[in-house]
């Protein structure tokens, strides 16, 4: 009995929860992707990619780090050295440590993808 109290407490002070989406293409966040279908610019493809923003909170009040999706992708980008990811998974979790007073709590985006490079026209 003991153990499962033990067990039902450590779940409780270590919860999390998560989401997730999908989108068909997400460039680098300095693009112009207009500009880019506009010219019908060609692409290789590199392969698969990955990266992760997080945000971290000291008593909910001390927030440092960023979590969002653009910055995971520029991530992901500067790894693989492309220039946008197709076919994007996306997935948001939020951890908590000691969750009824937020002593420490972080948020990260996770995104996974196919990295393409651009083509220059000559």
């Amino acid at each position: 009995m003991k153990k499962v109290l033990l067990l039902l407490l450590v779940v409780a002070v270590l919860s999390g929860c998560s989401s997730s989406g999908n989108l068909g293409m997400i460039v680098k966040s300095t693009a112009d992707p207009a500009a880019l279908l506009a010219n019908k610019t060609s692409f290789r493809e590199i392969g698969p990619a990955e990266g992760e923003a997080c945000r971290f909170f000291m008593l909910a009040i001390l927030p440092f780090g960023k979590s969002d999706v653009a910055t995971a992708v520029d991530e992901a980008l500067k790894q693989s050295g492309g220039d946008a990811l197709l076919n994007v998974s996306v997935s948001s979790s939020l951890y908590g440590f000691v969750p009824i007073y937020n002593i420490f709590t972080y948020t990260c985006t996770n995104v996974k993808g196919i990295a393409i490079k651009f083509e220059k026209k000559i």
